[in-house]
């Protein structure tokens, strides 16, 4: 009976790794986010997009970036790629065909969330799911976001 019990919880305790081994990286862009709204509120918009774009930067951690788009899809900061700043992306679509630039700025309109796509993944050079907090920039017509691997 012990050993009936055990493995009935050894199994509900690795089916839920997944979903803790996802938490932690969602909260970090989530903080990665907030830190980074912080930092514009202070310093101004200008100082933290160019901030937002140093591949060396603060605000890059690991393979973990933010970029900041306007509500018309153009890109004003960049952490993973910093020749994207002053292109459109709005006509970007995900590896399934789904809008995701333009699902990251309707969520944004609304309020701060979650946006999920298939994106591939630099690392494992493979396409996976990935979700992406967004939250509006107070003051401005554009969004600041921080996306995670699933």
């Amino acid at each position: 009976m012990k050993r009936l019990l055990f493995a009935f919880v050894a199994t509900a305790l690795l089916r839920g790794l997944p979903t803790a081994a996802l938490a932690a990286p969602a909260d970090d862009a989530k903080a990665l986010v907030d830190e980074a709204i912080a930092y514009i509120a202070a310093n101004g918009a200008e100082k933290g997009y160019e901030a937002i774009s140093a591949p060396q930067g603060s605000f890059v951690k690991g393979e973990t970036y933010l970029f900041v788009i306007d509500f018309d899809g153009k890109v004003f900061a960049h952490g993973g790629n910093p020749k994207l700043v002053g292109k459109s992306l709005l006509e970007l679509r995900d590896a399934d065909g789904k809008p995701f630039i333009q699902e990251l700025i309707d969520q944004a309109k609304k309020t701060s969330g979650w946006v999920e796509y298939k994106w591939t993944n630099p690392a494992t050079k493979k396409v996976q799911e990935k979700t992406t907090y967004v939250v509006p920039i107070p003051g401005r017509s554009a969004l600041i976001g921080c996306g995670v691997y699933k």
